[in-house]
C-alpha cells in the first residue's frame, strides 16, 4: 500500500498544472526499477543535469519504491494516459513492459528503455536501448574470476530479477566466458563441469534487487559451501548496503585475501570501491549510469524531432580490480 501511495503521489505531482513556461517544456520520464537504489539515483542525477542543460525539457524521475514489476508497469500505464511526451523505461520484466511501451507507440508517444532492454521479438516497441553492454558485463565479471581461479571451481551466481533482461544478459555471459560456450540464449544453462566449473545446488540466487534479500543468500551460501570458490553478483545489490555487508564477509575476509575465495561483483558505486579497496571484493565491472540518465533525455528529445536514433548505444564500463582500484574510474 505504502508503495502504491508514493507511485500515485509522484504521478499526481506530475500532473499538477505549472507556470505557461512550465507547461512549454517537453515533460520526459525516466523510470527505473525502483526508487530505494543508489544506482539509479546516478541515472536520476544525469537526468536531472540534462534538464538543467537542455532548454525546454523536464526530468520526470519516477518508479516503484522498491522493485515492483506490477507497479512499474502500472506507472507506465499512468503516464501514457496523462500524456506524457517521452518515456525511457528500465524494464523490470521485459516481457510485461513491451505491453505497455506497444500502447504507448500506439498513443504517438516516444519510448526508450536504459539500463534493461526488452526481449528480442519486442524491441519493435521502443526506438532504441541507452545503456549497457550488458553480456559484456557476464564477460568481465567472468574473467576477473577466471584469472583467479584458472582451473574452475565452485561458483555460486546472484543475479537480480528473474524476469529482468538485462540481468539474464549478465549470466548467459558469464556461463559463455567459464564454459567455452556459444550460441545461448539468455540467461544460459548452468555450468556442470565446464572448463573445470561447477554452480552449486540453489543458485543462482534471485534477489529482487532486494539488498537485505541479497545479502541474506551471501550469508546463507557462504555458511553452507565452506568449499565454494567464487561468488559472483550481477548487481549492486549484495553490496550497497555498506554495514551489512561487511558484516557478512568478514567471516570470510582472510580467505578473499589469500585468493581461497573469489567475491566479484557489477557496479562500482562509491562504497562498492571502498570495499574492493578494502580487500573485501577482488572485481567490479561498472556501468554509467548518470549518463544513462542525461542520454535518456537527449535521445527522447532527438525523437521529437524526428531524427533516427542509434539503437543500441553503449555507454561503457569500468573494470576494476585490486591492482587498478585507485585508477580504473579516472579519479
Amino acid at each position: 500500500m505504502k508503495r502504491l501511495l508514493m507511485a500515485a503521489v509522484a504521478v499526481a505531482l506530475f500532473a499538477v498544472p505549472g507556470t505557461s513556461d512550465a507547461q512549454q517544456k517537453l515533460k520526459f520520464a525516466l523510470v527505473p526499477k525502483a526508487m530505494n537504489n543508489p544506482f539509479f539515483d546516478l541515472a536520476r542525477d544525469g537526468c536531472m543535469k540534462a534538464q538543467q542543460d537542455i532548454p525546454n525539457i523536464e526530468c520526470v524521475y519516477i518508479g516503484p519504491a522498491e522493485h515492483t514489476e506490477t507497479e512499474q508497469v502500472q506507472i507506465v500505464q499512468d503516464l501514457i494516459s496523462k500524456g506524457i511526451d517521452g518515456i525511457a523505461v528500465s524494464p523490470s520484466n521485459a516481457a510485461a513492459m513491451a505491453v505497455a511501451l506497444k500502447a504507448a507507440h500506439d498513443a504517438g508517444i516516444p519510448t526508450l528503455t536504459w539500463d534493461s532492454d526488452l526481449l528480442p521479438q519486442d524491441k519493435a516497441a521502443r526506438a532504441a536501448f541507452v545503456g549497457t553492454h550488458n553480456y559484456d558485463i557476464g564477460v568481465n565479471l567472468a574473467k576477473i574470476a577466471a584469472s583467479l581461479k584458472p582451473k574452475g571451481g565452485k561458483i555460486c551466481l546472484q543475479t537480480g530479477g528473474a524476469s529482468a533482461a538485462n540481468h539474464n544478459e549478465r549470466l548467459q555471459g558469464i556461463r559463455d566466458t567459464l564454459g567455452g560456450r556459444s550460441g545461448t540464449s539468455p540467461p544460459g544453462d548452468p555450468l556442470k563441469g565446464e572448463n573445470g566449473w561447477t554452480e552449486v545446488d540453489g543458485c543462482p540466487l534471485i534477489t529482487n534487487d532486494d539488498s537485505a534479500t541479497a545479502v541474506q543468500q551471501l550469508q546463507d551460501i557462504l555458511g553452507k559451501y565452506a568449499d565454494l570458490d567464487v561468488y559472483i553478483t550481477t548487481g549492486a545489490f549484495t553490496q550497497w548496503s555498506d554495514n551489512a555487508f561487511r558484516q557478512a564477509v568478514d567471516p570470510y575476509k582472510d580467505k578473499i585475501k589469500s585468493g581461497q575465495l573469489v567475491f566479484v561483483s557489477a557496479d562500482t558505486l562509491d562504497m562498492q570501491m571502498q570495499q574492493l579497496k578494502d580487500g573485501l571484493s577482488d572485481g567490479q565491472v561498472g556501468q554509467r549510469p548518470f549518463q544513462m540518465g542525461y542520454l535518456a533525455m537527449q535521445r527522447l528529445l532527438d525523437l521529437k524531432n524526428g531524427k533516427t536514433l542509434q539503437d543500441p548505444e553503449y555507454t561503457g564500463l569500468d573494470v576494476c580490480t585490486k591492482d587498478n582500484a585507485s585508477s580504473c574510474l579516472g579519479k
